[in-house]
Formats: C-alpha cells, sequence, structure tokens
C-alpha cells in the first residue's frame, strides 16, 4: 500500500499576560482540524471553478474532509480523521476509495487526539508516519495602535487579483524557480478562494508581501506569507501578522 499517515500535534500560544499552560483538548483540536479542512475544501471548489477539468472534488465520511485537489496537490489528502467520529475499517474503505479512484495516493493529516485504537487501525491497514508537525494557535486581540512608518497593509480586492498573485509567487518561488508555475495557480485559486481575504503589505507604497486567510467559525487561518527578497528583514511579514490579529477579539488565528 503506498498510502502514509501524516501525525500532527496542537499547540497554543499564551498571551503575555498568561501565567499557565492552556491545555490543547479534543475540543480545541475538532475546531482547528475543522479549520483548515474547511480552508482546504474552499480551496478545491476554486479550483474546480476555475478548472473545470481538474476534477477536484471532496467529500465527507465520518466527520472527516477528504480532499481532491489533483495528484500532486498538497491539499489531497483527509482532514479530521477520526477525531469527529470513530475511525472505523468501512469509513477508511470510502475515503482510500474515493483517492484510489482518481489516481491518487491516500494521505491523512491525524491529530494525536483520536487515540490509541484510531491509530492502531492505521498501522494495522499498513500505514507509516511521515511527518510530525504543530499547530501553532492563539486567541486575537486588537493590537495596541502604533505607528508603522512607511509599512501599509490592506486587503485586496478584484483589480489586484493578478498583483497579489506575482508577488506571492515572486515570495515563494525566489530560491525554488522551478514550481513558479504551480505557484502561480495556486495563486489564482487562493485569490479566488470564499470568504478568504487577501493581504497585500507595501513599503513606501511598493507592495513586497503577501498572504491570506480563511475565516469558519471564529477561527482563522493564516497562512501562505511570502515576502519578495528585496524587501525581507524589512518589517513587511510582521507588519503582516499584525494586521490579522486587528480584528474582533472572539476570533483565533491558527498559524502556518
Amino acid at each position: 500500500m503506498k498510502a502514509s499517515l501524516i501525525q500532527r500535534g496542537t499547540l497554543r500560544t499564551l498571551d503575555d499576560d498568561e501565567h499557565a499552560m492552556i491545555f490543547a483538548d479534543l475540543a480545541l483540536s475538532r475546531r482547528l482540524e475543522r479549520a483548515e479542512g474547511h480552508a482546504c475544501v474552499r480551496f478545491a471548489a476554486a479550483r474546480r471553478r476555475l478548472f473545470p477539468e481538474s476534477g477536484a472534488e471532496w467529500i465527507e465520511c465520518a466527520g472527516a474532509y477528504a480532499v481532491f485537489d489533483g495528484i500532486e496537490s498538497p491539499v489531497t489528502q483527509t482532514f479530521g480523521l477520526g477525531i469527529f467520529e470513530e475511525l472505523t475499517a468501512a469509513s477508511l474503505d470510502v475515503t482510500e476509495r474515493f483517492f484510489r479512484d482518481r489516481g491518487a495516493q491516500v494521505l491523512h493529516e491525524v491529530s494525536p487526539l483520536v487515540g490509541v485504537a484510531a491509530l492502531d487501525l492505521l498501522c494495522a491497514r499498513h500505514y507509516r508516519p511521515i511527518e510530525i508537525s504543530n499547530v501553532m494557535y492563539r486567541p486575537v486581540e486588537r493590537p495596541p495602535a502604533e505607528d508603522h512608518g512607511n509599512i501599509m497593509v490592506r486587503v485586496t480586492g478584484s483589480d489586484d487579483t493578478q498583483l497579489w498573485t506575482d508577488i506571492s509567487a515572486k515570495g515563494w518561488t525566489h530560491e525554488h524557480p522551478e514550481v513558479l508555475d504551480f505557484v502561480l495557480q495556486a495563486g489564482a485559486i487562493s485569490s479566488a478562494r470564499e470568504q478568504s481575504p487577501c493581504f497585500l503589505a507595501e513599503l513606501d507604497g511598493k507592495p513586497g508581501a503577501a498572504g491570506a486567510l480563511c475565516i469558519h467559525e471564529g477561527v482563522a487561518l493564516f497562512a501562505g506569507a511570502a515576502t519578495v527578497p528585496e524587501m525581507r528583514q524589512r518589517g513587511c511579514r510582521r507588519r503582516s501578522s499584525e494586521s490579522v490579529c486587528d480584528m474582533p477579539s472572539s476570533m483565533a488565528v491558527i498559524y502556518r
């Protein structure tokens, strides 16, 4: 079997005025997993809308999302496996068939909080772990007002799609030009994704950094931030992150 298992952890950062570790429990893990799964479903939906021939599709099975965004896409995997409902052999049969029917490998990102029984079932079906990652989480509070000098961050409009895509691609592909075509297409899809505002940071009026946000039920996934090489180490990316926090205090942010 060519399927693989990605195991992941969850971690919440602390505010300056908090004095004790906040326990990352099952309820928190579910919120974070659902927010990321929702973002990737929206991404596949945008791809299907822009490129109908791509075959992008998704299903929900036993509380988890199975997303197909193309054979080589990092979005092609499951999200929330075993964390919303008990993982069973029958539900795995459904998700595995979904991917194999489309010629894709079977990949799962799995929270350690799924429990021993779910992990044992995956091992019995010959899955193997290939990565362990942490998800950084923090509540959002409006940052104190301060002068950011010549850096301005704004949400893009429909007229900025190509500009945002170009800035993002330049930031991501400076060291890896071989992935330019992939990043340009991914940028166009990110701009078209619903419920996903995109940001541009401008230094002296010149765009230098790009990022995107996907919001779901009070959780915002902030990912994909990139700065063009000539404007790095000048505060654009930091200011972009601070701007994300300039939202209602009921919001929470995942940093990827």
